[in-house]
């Protein structure tokens, strides 16, 4: 799951960024208003965190242009305001959720998930053929055996079972992991994909990941 963390407290915002990713999210952090709003343009995120407070643009009225745009991802503001006024307004804006500083990490992270949570996706695990990722122990497991996913590990695994045999481009697997203003080569994915293969031949998985030559991997069932 990607998030976009639109903080103009760098100190803070470094903290909330490796809290996260040991949660297993991708973050990209930026630290005004007018960034939040062109990577909100410019790219897909599952959710997006937004101070209100933030130079060049508050974040009130990011949300207003991004919801203006037909943009419905979920939102939660985050501020040093803790006014009802303030409250309503962010909410009134579109805002899916608010929360005020001081905060604790464990709130934070409880309120993404829920913002992120749809009805479809109430289950924390997912399934195909005999083997469940659990969304909330990151563990890939089957009859056989369970492995804990590291970050990228299990961020990749949970697109692919989000979106069972669908053929995934590598370019896609970039811009939703690893941002698309990464620095990283493109054969990381690659090399993730080989250790999720390694891991499911362990489990000994009844499905696999398969490699469409200039498109991309998908998941699918073994013959």
């Amino acid at each position: 799951m990607r998030i976009l963390l639109a903080e103009d407290e760098k100190a803070l915002s470094r903290v909330l960024v490796t809290i996260f990713e040991k949660n297993n999210y991708s973050v990209d952090p930026v630290y005004n208003g007018e960034d939040a709003l062109e990577y909100l343009q410019a790219s897909n995120y599952d959710a997006a965190i937004l101070d209100i407070m933030m130079p060049k643009m508050d974040g009130i009225t990011v949300l207003k242009k991004v919801r203006e745009a037909g943009n419905r991802i979920p939102i939660l503001m985050l501020t040093a305001k803790s006014e009802v006024e303030d409250k309503v307004l962010g909410l009134d804006s579109g805002a899916n959720d608010y929360l005020a500083k001081p905060f604790d990490t464990k709130e934070l992270l409880a309120r993404v998930r829920a913002i992120t949570r749809s009805q479809a996706a109430a289950d924390t695990k997912l399934r195909m053929g005999n083997v469940t990722l659990d969304r909330s122990t990151f563990e890939l497991s089957s009859a056989n055996g369970s492995f804990r996913l590291a970050n990228k590990e299990y961020q990749m695994m949970e697109f692919f079972m989000s979106n069972p045999h669908h053929v995934i481009p590598t370019e896609r697997f970039m811009e939703k992991i690893w941002g698309y203003d990464t620095d990283v080569e493109v054969n990381v994915v690659w090399v993730y994909i080989s250790y999720l293969r390694k891991k499911l031949d362990a489990l000994q998985a009844n499905i696999q990941i398969k490699a469409s030559r200039n498109a991309g991997y998908s998941l699918e069932d073994k013959a």
